[in-house]
């Protein structure tokens, strides 16, 4: 009778607790975050975002629930990264996930909000059949809406969702002036750029005259490859902006390859003559890497034409950056046709090498022939760490302190125009978003943008070493069948010796 009761007891005890752990980890959100990037871990941005909330934001999931498992873990991943948000900002966050799958009301509720259905592809019973799913949210801070259309396995959930709550809760936003009128690419041939900055900016089209001074209302100015002269007057109103505290990032191209003619040419606008009074230089070459990107040349043989890949590395693809807030998370730059930055002025301003060519890399004066079928060899890189972005930061006129990103590459963050846009590599964008909000004094998300894995490849290892891996795990089983073998047989054999000894039981 009294074990029984003592049963009972023990029964209750373990609910009430289980109970009581329940409600403490229903306020108490921990997560254990193993993962290299901390890709679980709310970044110091974020939960500064979430604490400076004066009203409460609203967020509405609309995610399908019968889909294949590595959706339903974006799901999960989502939900569990709701409830740290709501956690943090003292329920400030509040959220509900909603299946709208069949209902056609709801359905058509999230489809005028901005969330479109997808396909998707799962399998059951053997066959692979398309099902349509919902997979994107809505965030709703007072009278603003912003819509995630689309939450993908992997994606970066947090840089998503920080980000369209900062664009909904900010209130007056700053202003980033693209200057215009030189030959400079449109704000529409910067598509992904321009994309991402009216998130969190006013972004201008600048056209300076020469009657109106209008500069200073803007925090930043962006100079992205001047092809035409620059006049005087319009140096000029730099060097007033400069002088007001205002900062400046160019990205300038000193050379240009020409594909169609085989050859390289130099840029001149009057723009690296105005930055080379200031210290700055641009140098007149070309940087070649060994880590290079590739062009793809029409190959004749036997009257038959194909496509061929070949390395060619005046396409540099930069891996080494400096340790600064604009590189934060940054693997890997596609640049083309690039050149190397210097500065040459007085110590009271501080130079900090941004982007940094490989160990195997070399500078071209011109003039240059461009010859697509040379065989490079080591001897071509005769150069290493050479930079090529690089980071300002002093008095360049006037009574206060400016910042300058300096770029050898004025085509890093161009997609091009029309049809002939093209996308471009993720950590170029990241890498000049975060120029310009360092810039803006703005870096709350440069730590988010860059949260995650782009390009990560393994390491490359030798043909000896190849051939080692594959003879050692060919062997490596065999080895190890014969060797239980041979100690089964010597276990046996000490076994039946000493059951042959007198005595034995």
């Amino acid at each position: 009778m009294r074990s029984s009761k003592s049963l009972i007891y023990r029964f209750i005890f373990v609910i009430g607790l289980t109970i009581l752990v329940n409600l403490i980890f229903e306020n108490f959100s921990i997560r254990l975050d193993f993962t290299s990037d901390k890709a679980y871990t709310l970044s110091k941005s974020t939960k500064t975002l979430l604490k400076s909330l004066k009203e409460p934001v609203t967020i509405t999931a609309y995610f399908s629930k019968e889909v294949p498992p590595e959706l339903t873990k974006a799901r999960n991943d989502f939900k569990a990264l709701l409830t740290e948000y709501s956690t943090i900002s003292t329920k400030k966050i509040n959220f509900e996930f909603i299946d709208p799958t069949g209902k056609e009301d709801i359905e058509k509720k999230a489809q005028q909000a901005g969330i479109q259905p997808v396909m998707v592809g799962s399998r059951e019973k053997d066959q692979v059949k398309q099902q349509k799913a919902y997979l994107g949210a809505t965030v709703q801070y007072g009278a603003q809406t912003e819509v995630i259309p689309i939450i993908q396995p992997g994606a970066a959930m947090e840089y998503a969702l920080s980000t369209a709550i900062k664009k909904i809760s900010i209130v007056n936003k700053q202003l980033i002036g693209f200057i215009q009128g030189h030959g400079e690419p449109s704000l529409s041939a910067l598509q992904q750029v321009y994309g991402a900055l009216n998130i969190m900016y006013e972004v201008d089209p600048v056209y300076l005259n020469d009657t109106t001074y209008f500069l200073s209302k803007y925090k930043t100015l962006v100079v992205v490859a001047p092809k035409d002269s620059v006049s005087e007057n319009h140096l000029n109103q730099f060097d007033r902006y400069l002088s007001e505290g205002g900062n400046l990032l160019i990205a300038l191209n000193r050379v240009e390859g020409e594909l169609s003619q085989n050859r390289g040419i130099a840029v001149n606008t009057g723009f690296e003559k105005w930055m080379e009074k200031k210290g700055i230089l641009i140098n007149e070459s070309f940087i070649v890497d060994a880590v290079c990107g590739v062009v793809e040349v029409q190959v004749e043989d036997m009257g038959f034409s194909f496509p061929r890949q070949l390395q060619f590395p005046y396409f540099p693809v930069l891996k080494t950056f400096g340790k600064h807030p604009v590189t934060e998370g940054l693997e890997a730059i596609i640049l083309s046709f690039a050149s190397s930055v210097s500065y040459k002025g007085d110590s009271s301003k501080l130079f900090m090498p941004l982007v940094i060519t490989s160990d195997k890399s070399a500078e071209q004066a011109l003039p240059v022939t461009f010859d697509l079928n040379r065989e490079w060899k080591e001897e071509d890189f005769s150069s290493k760490n050479l930079v090529v972005a690089a980071a300002l930061q002093g008095n360049f006129g006037g009574s206060k302190a400016n910042k300058m990103i300096v770029i050898g590459d004025g085509d890093l963050a161009v997609n091009g125009e029309g049809e002939k846009a093209q996308p471009l590599n993720p950590d170029n964008v990241n890498f000049f978003m975060n120029a310009i909000d360092w810039l803006s004094d703005d870096t709350g998300l440069i730590e988010l943008r860059t949260k995650g894995v782009t390009a990560r490849p393994l390491d490359k290892i030798s043909d000896s070493v190849k051939l080692f891996l594959k003879i050692f795990n060919f062997a490596l089983p065999i080895l190890l069948i014969i060797g239980y073998g041979i100690w089964r047989f010597h276990s046996n054999q000490k076994l039946r010796l000493k059951r042959m000894e007198e005595g034995y039981i």
